[in-house]
This record gives C-alpha cells, structure tokens and sequence, in this order.
C-alpha cells in the first residue's frame, strides 16, 4: 500500500485542481490537474518511480496539454473579448460643451466646460465669447478644438 500513496496523492491533487477550475476560470488550472492526473496513471502503471521523474513528467505533461488543447477549448467555450474603441478623438467628436472663458481671436486659448470639467480650448480664429455652446471638433493636445453651434444643432 505504500507504493500506491504516491499515485493516490497526484489523483487527489489532480481532481482537487479540476475542481478549482470553477472557482478560478481561465482554463489552465484544469490542464495542471489533467497533468497530475497522467502522472498518476503512470505510477500506476509502473512507468514514473520517485519524485524527481513524477515532477519532470509532470512539467512536461502540463506543458504539453496547455499547448495542445488550450487553443480548442477557448474556441469551444468561447470567453468574453471585446475590442474598444482606441482613437479617444473619436469619443470627443461633435459633443456639446459650454465657453466658460472666451475664446480668441487668433490663437488666444479660453476655456470651456465639457462633461463636468474645465478645459483649454482653441477656436477656428474668431471670437467665441463665454456662454456660447459649441462643439468639440478634435483635440489639440491638452486643449480642445471647438466651433460655435448653429441654431439648428
């Protein structure tokens, strides 16, 4: 019985991280149990003697079935990705903000009041005086680029 508590202990270990799969998902935690799962077997077996070769079967056997089967269970499971959007300029792009401190002629930054903070801007030349609403165009920096709205926006 005592050559058996080796093979005992790897299927426990073995079923113990399956098991922890549930708790902890990601779909590796379940191959490192698989993999003490073989190398129980092979104690069984009488192919793996002492631990020194249980742990490098181990190593090897985990590293085996993440790279074998990691890829397919992914696609059969599916898991949650999802691809934002990178180009914050795009978020900005024609939102209404309030001048708090005019803005221009020229290059003369004020400054405006968008999604509850103040920000620089910059106009298209003219003067935009405070209290206007305009729409953020792009940003320049840290500074936005805005022009006035028209009546019909």
């Amino acid at each position: 019985m005592a050559s058996s508590d080796p093979m005992l202990y790897w299927a426990l270990v073995g079923i113990v991280l399956m098991l922890a799969e549930l708790i902890l998902p990601g779909g590796i935690v379940v191959f490192l149990g698989a993999a003490c799962l073989v190398v129980a077997g092979a104690i069984w077996v009488g192919v793996v003697e002492g631990l020194a070769q249980s742990l490098t079967l181990w190593f090897i056997s985990s590293i085996v079935l993440l790279l074998s089967f990691r890829q397919l269970t992914q696609r059969l499971v599916g898991g949650d990705s999802h691809v934002g959007n990178t180009d914050e300029e795009l978020d900005l792009f024609n939102l209404p903000a309030r001048v708090k401190e005019t803005i221009g002629p020229g290059e003369k930054t004020g400054r405006v009041e968008f999604q509850g903070a103040d920000w620089p801007a910059l106009g298209d030349g003219s003067e935009i005086p405070a209290g206007t609403r305009v729409k953020v165009i792009c940003r320049d920096n840290i500074a936005l680029v805005v022009e006035p709205l028209d009546d019909s926006e």
